[in-house]
């Protein structure tokens, strides 16, 4: 599937969207409140400001601590934000994911951004298979023909055919890690974050997942990404975020 790189431009204007963009992200606030501690506020991240263009690869760069992982959650919609616009291109029009409904969030969740880690989180005793292909039937698909499309990732990512049968709880590290890319990769959603997707994978699989990316980038997907593996992060990446930029604590050693 090929998206629509075309926008129209006065649409964009008029929200703050840029054109041929699938994400953006403005002058984005972030604090924690920590409650065990008389509600102190921890400043984290301020004036975070990056766009993430359709068919490109932005990866997000800096120290352990930086607020990588605080990024990503807030682009999902698992943390909100203080302050700024997280602006997502979505179903002809924009979402504001700072100030939307969870309703919102999850509605552009199925059709628009999808979200590929390290971990699998799965419901117990559901077939491999059917984990793969579950994304497909919720969007409408038939569900022999999703299926069909799950085995054909699996199959590519080296999960033999005699597990597909078998609950992903039962296997290895790195074959629960194949099935939770396949499981990302199955649908075509126009925005996918990528959380250390080939942390667990040898070195042929990570060389699918490259494979995959680069697909997905060639149909015009946008990705927002972090790959600790400095091998898959120079063969994909088009542009880097530096977070510890953004960072309360280095913003406030440079005042």
């Amino acid at each position: 599937m090929t998206y629509d790189m075309t926008h129209d431009l006065t649409h964009d204007m008029g929200t703050g969207m840029p054109p041929d963009t699938m994400l953006s992200v403005q002058d984005v606030r972030k604090t924690f409140t920590l409650h065990l501690q008389q509600s102190q506020r921890l400043p984290v991240l301020s004036g975070l400001t990056f766009d993430v263009p359709r068919g490109r690869c932005v990866v997000l760069g800096g120290e352990s601590g930086s607020g990588k992982s605080t990024v990503m959650k807030m682009v999902y919609g698992n943390y909100g934000a203080d302050s700024g616009r997280i602006l997502l291109s979505h179903q002809g029009g924009v979402l504001d994911l700072v100030t939307a409904q969870p309703r919102e969030v999850l509605a552009a969740r199925r059709s628009t951004v999808g979200y590929v880690s390290q971990f699998l989180r799965a419901v117990p005793r559901v077939p491999a298979l059917d984990v793969v292909a579950e994304p497909l039937v919720e969007r409408g698909a038939d569900r022999e023909e999703a299926r069909e499309r799950a085995g054909v990732m699996l199959a590519r990512l080296s999960i033999p055919e005699r597990l597909w049968a078998l609950p992903p709880a039962t296997f290895s590290g790195g074959e629960q890690q194949r099935v939770n890319i396949a499981r990302g990769f199955v649908t075509e959603r126009p925005l996918l974050l990528l959380d250390e997707p080939t942390a667990s994978l040898d070195a042929r699989n990570r060389g699918v997942v490259i494979e995959l990316i680069r697909e997905r980038l060639a149909e015009g997907v946008g990705m927002l990404g972090i790959f600790h593996d400095a091998d898959v992060r120079e063969a994909v990446a088009d542009a880097t975020v530096d977070v510890h930029s953004f960072t309360a604590a280095r913003q406030g050693s440079l005042a």
